[in-house]
C-alpha cells in the first residue's frame, strides 16, 4: 500500500478502484478502519464490468498491515487481484483564507472594494469600501454591483446629492458608497432582516453609521421610507420584475431632477424595466453594460 504524507491532525483517506460487483464487499472491508465510506463510478454508464472508486475516511491513521490484509482477503473471495490502494493524509484546509483569496481587492471607478483580509492601505484618492462576502448580497464582485458603483462614480462628477435611498440594500455596499462619497444621509432598506443586520454592521465598520440607517421594508411599505424622502438618488439593485413593479413608488419618492440607478437586470430585460420608468415620466440618462448585465441611470 502506498502512503502519502503524515501529520498529527486531519483526515486519512484510503482509496482504490474495483469492479462494480466487488464494491459492496470492499465497502464492508473498510468499515473497521474508516468512519465514512463512499463509492462512485469512474466512467458514466460503464455497465456491470466498469470500475468504481471506493474511498474511506478516518480521523486517525488506519493500521496499515491490518488494512492491507483485509483488502487482500476481500480480493481473494471476490476472485480479483488485490487493488492498488493508496493511503493519503488530507491536510486541514483553511477554507476561510481560501475564500478570501478568491476575493482580491478591486478598483471600480473611484472606489476601492476590499475585504477584511486585505492588509494594503486604501490607495490615495480612492474611497475604501470594506465589505466581506457573507450572508447578504453585494461584495462588489457581481456585474450589477459594479455597474452601480460606476454609475455613482459618474454621478459624483455631475450632480449634487443631499439625500439618498438604497432599496434592496443587501450588504449595504451601495449605501456606504453614497454616504462616503457625498457625506449625506442614506436610508438602506431590504425585505430580508439578515441584510438589514449586515448593512448596519458594514456601515459601522466603514465609519458611516451616522449617515446610513438600515430598516426592514417590503418595497416602499415601511413608513420610514416615506418620512426620509424625497430623495435625490435612489439605488435599486434587485431584479427586473420587482424593479418594474416599484417604478411608480420610485418616481413618487424622487425629487425633481432626481436620479434612480437600476441594476440586477439582464440586457434582455432592459426595455421592460426602462419602459416602466418612462411611463412614470423618467428619461434614460445612462446605461452601463457589463457582460450580460446592464445598469440604467434614469432621471426624473
Amino acid at each position: 500500500m502506498n502512503t502519502v504524507g503524515s501529520a498529527s491532525s486531519g483526515n486519512w483517506r484510503v482509496g482504490f478502484e474495483v469492479p462494480w460487483g466487488a464494491v459492496s464487499a470492499f465497502e464492508d472491508a473498510l468499515e473497521p478502519f474508516c468512519e465514512a465510506i463512499t463509492s462512485f463510478e469512474m466512467l458514466p454508464d460503464s455497465g456491470p464490468n466498469g470500475l468504481w472508486r471506493v474511498e474511506g475516511f478516518s480521523e486517525s491513521e488506519p493500521a496499515r498491515e491490518a488494512l492491507s490484509l483485509a483488502l487482500m482477503h476481500t480480493a481473494h473471495h471476490a476472485g480479483i487481484a488485490p487493488p492498488q490502494a493508496e493511503l493519503v493524509f488530507d491536510a486541514p484546509r483553511d477554507w476561510l483564507m481560501e475564500s478570501y483569496k478568491a476575493f482580491p481587492p478591486e478598483t471600480i471607478g473611484r472606489y476601492f472594494v476590499y475585504g477584511s483580509h486585505v492588509t494594503e492601505p486604501v490607495p490615495t484618492g480612492r474611497i475604501g469600501l470594506l465589505v466581506d462576502a457573507a450572508t447578504a448580497f453585494g461584495s462588489g464582485r457581481h456585474a450589477s454591483t459594479r455597474g452601480c458603483l460606476l454609475a455613482f462614480d459618474g454621478l459624483a462628477k455631475r450632480s449634487v446629492i443631499r439625500n439618498a435611498l438604497d432599496m434592496g440594500c443587501g450588504s449595504g455596499i451601495l449605501a456606504i458608497a453614497i454616504a462616503k462619497t457625498h457625506k449625506v444621509p442614506v436610508l438602506a432598506a431590504d425585505i430580508d432582516p439578515e441584510s438589514v443586520r449586515v448593512s448596519r454592521f458594514n456601515a459601522k465598520r466603514n465609519g458611516v453609521s451616522a449617515w446610513v440607517r438600515a430598516v426592514p421594508s417590503v418595497g416602499f411599505a415601511n413608513a420610514a421610507v416615506g418620512r426620509a424622502g424625497p430623495f435625490d438618488l435612489i439605488a435599486a439593485n434587485i431584479l427586473a420584475r420587482p424593479l418594474a413593479k416599484i417604478a411608480k413608488d420610485v418616481a413618487r419618492h424622487l425629487t425633481p431632477g432626481g436620479r434612480v440607478v437600476l441594476a440586477g437586470l439582464l440586457a434582455t430585460q432592459e426595455m421592460q424595466v426602462a419602459n416602466a420608468y418612462r411611463a412614470q415620466g423618467l428619461r434614460l440618462e445612462q446605461r452601463i453594460p457589463i457582460a450580460e448585465w446592464v445598469t440604467l441611470v434614469m432621471r426624473a
